[in-house]
């Protein structure tokens, strides 16, 4: 049985313009524009996601 990803967004998102996240997948995560949910959807490893994260609060507006 494959698992399918349970999209979320952070609870700080205050507008539509953000991105939705999986990580109930074992060993990766997954990012998709909340828009465009057919789209592109980045995999990151689970083992880097945090990195990701970390990298990414650098760049808040």
């Amino acid at each position: 049985m494959t698992e399918k990803p349970n999209w979320r967004t952070s609870s700080y998102t205050q507008h539509d313009n953000c991105v939705e996240v999986a990580d109930n997948l074992p060993r990766k995560v997954l990012v998709r524009d909340s828009k465009r949910q057919n789209g592109a959807v980045l995999d990151f490893p689970d083992s880097s996601w945090g990195d990701f994260v970390e990298f990414s609060k650098s760049f808040r507006v």
